[in-house]
């Protein structure tokens, strides 16, 4: 049993020995270690108010950047509309000049017509005339045979002329 109960001589001596270590290390080793906990601290307290500061500052950015998201989507809605604005005004110009174009491709067309409708009347009038004079000349030939007959239109002719 001499193993459970300890002899006075040697628990004084541990006791002087965790006595001098107990001195050494509260004057050497908690000082230290003491500061290094605070050092810890300081920094855990930092890294704290750290993240709360990038929090807030990722809270701002968020809302700036949404702000911004909101002012580019007003920006492109604002865009597609004068796009389609223009897309109306373009097509409706393209359509004004198409109709001034048919316009003017009728305008042109009709003159084209007008003018071969009176030539072909002038050729024929031409023709008509040219046939009229035809059988005219060979009427007057055939009637003016005798020399009786042709001193006798000559002198119609010239009593008519004398009338007017």
């Amino acid at each position: 049993m001499e193993l459970f109960t300890p002899d006075s001589g040697l628990v004084i001596w541990m006791f002087i020995a965790f006595a001098v270590l107990f001195l050494a290390l509260a004057f050497f080793a908690w000082p230290i270690i003491i500061k290094s906990l605070s050092k810890r601290a300081d920094l855990i307290d930092k890294g704290v108010e750290f993240a709360q500061n990038a929090k807030e500052q990722l809270d701002n950015a968020r809302a700036e950047a949404q702000k911004y998201i909101s002012e580019a989507q007003k920006q492109q809605a604002e865009i597609l509309r004068d796009a389609a604005r223009m897309k109306t005004e373009i097509i409706e110009e393209a359509r004004r000049e198409a109709s001034e174009e048919a316009k003017k491709v009728m305008d042109a067309a009709k003159l084209s017509i007008e003018q071969s409708r009176k030539e072909a009347e002038l050729q024929f009038r031409n023709e008509v005339s040219k046939f009229s004079i035809d059988i005219a000349e060979k009427m007057v030939r055939k009637q003016m045979s005798s020399d009786s007959a042709q001193s006798e239109l000559v002198n119609k002719l010239l009593d008519e002329i004398e009338k007017n």
